[in-house]
């Protein structure tokens, strides 16, 4: 697990590593991100301390031919997926935020801390996360899913979107369903949350049970829709996704009944 204690690593210069390029990340050699101990180059960014050492990340470019971070996602177990998470958003962060967007000026990072300040008039800048809810539908024994047009053919899978200002989550959910497919939902329970890095969201899930059938299909974000149960399935999102995730434990939950 990651440690993020950047207190105590304000003026640390060696650990482990991961090196992010402009399309990948590195390979270690042995099928994983962190590379061995070493001195840190220029520009590394500390994220806290993994399996008790320093651990930071640095932003490289003309990499070859790296892995993207959708492949490693599919390659780590969930113990490490905190580490890609981090690593990616914060580099992103520090490529962002090299000038204030008040004045113009130049940002230099507070040590010890994700923060950027501007050395001119002071504003802070700290790594940008969007929260998103992310829902399954469902309907007794179904499951409602549903066919972004950025999909890969045959995919089906939860409705997302991101949470408006002074928007709380669960409007969000009954805002984004409705928007979508035309269903009115009763009954919504929280599932758990998933940090996604592509680029930055923090993804709240969501189980919402349908009140209306019929399906009105967008046009726009959705191109299509409709009910499945066990043994009708689409094909499903990545294993490693936390809209897998929803699906996969409504189904263990229905067998249970069954």
């Amino acid at each position: 697990m990651l440690e993020r204690d950047l207190a105590g690593l304000a003026d640390c210069r060696a650990g482990y590593l991961i090196r992010v390029g402009e399309e990948g990340v590195a390979d270690n050699g042995q099928g994983g991100i962190v590379q061995s101990p070493d001195r840190w180059p220029q520009g590394a960014i500390a994220l806290g301390r993994w399996q008790g050492e320093p651990l930071a990340v640095i932003a490289e470019t003309g990499e070859a031919h790296w892995p993207t971070p959708r492949e490693w996602l599919a390659r780590l177990d969930e113990r490490d997926f905190a580490l890609i998470s981090t690593a990616l958003q914060v580099v992103r962060w520090a490529r962002d935020h090299r000038f204030c967007g008040r004045c113009g000026g130049a940002m230099r990072q507070r040590p010890g801390e994700f923060m950027m300040q501007c050395t001119k008039c002071g504003l802070r800048s700290y790594p940008r996360i969007s929260p998103c809810i992310i829902t399954l539908v469902t309907w007794r024994d179904r499951l409602l899913l549903a066919r972004s047009p950025r999909f890969a053919a045959g995919r089906f899978s939860t409705l997302a979107g991101f949470i408006e200002p002074g928007e709380s989550a669960e409007e969000a959910v009954r805002r984004e369903v409705l928007e979508e497919v035309g269903v009115q939902v009763g009954r919504i329970s929280y599932y758990r949350s998933q940090s996604w890095p592509m680029p930055h969201s923090l993804m709240l899930g969501f189980y919402a049970e349908a009140a209306s059938r019929e399906l009105r299909v967008d046009g726009v974000e959705i191109e299509a829709a409709d009910w499945f149960d066990a043994n009708t399935l689409p094909g499903l999102p990545p294993s490693y996704s936390i809209s897998r995730g929803l699906i996969e434990n409504f189904l263990r939950g229905t067998a249970r009944r069954e």
